[in-house]
């Protein structure tokens, strides 16, 4: 079965550090762009960074400086460093996979995980 699933979602105090982790199974992500996506309630869903096959990365402008994204592909597996957080930041985070070269579009990825919940807050 091939699918992404994410972990390391939880409580953390305005300031504090996560970091998330987008695990693949069922293939290789080798030749995968990871978008890392997020929605809070009563928000759409927003693209927040991504980091394509080649490792390029796109960030939103509202993380930049904040978060950073890496890949190991010998684990199979993206992470998202999440520092500075903001209340704001509050959201269900998913990350998806898609061919090679990142995009803006969520329809535009083949893969979703179940999403991880952050919450930032006192």
């Amino acid at each position: 079965q091939l699918q992404v699933v994410e972990s390391g979602g939880g409580l953390v105090q305005p300031g504090g550090s996560l970091r998330l982790s987008c695990a693949a199974s069922g293939f290789t992500l080798d030749y995968y762009a990871i978008g890392w996506f997020r929605q809070a309630p009563g928000k759409e869903r927003e693209g927040v960074l991504c980091i394509s096959s080649g490792s390029y990365t796109n960030y939103a402008d509202s993380v930049k400086g904040r978060f950073t994204i890496s890949r190991d592909n010998a684990k199979n597996t993206v992470y998202l460093q999440m520092n500075s957080l903001k209340p704001e930041d509050t959201a269900v985070y998913y990350c998806a996979a898609r061919r090679y070269y990142c995009s803006g579009d969520g329809s535009a990825y083949d893969y979703w995980g179940q999403g991880t919940q952050v919450t930032v807050s006192l």
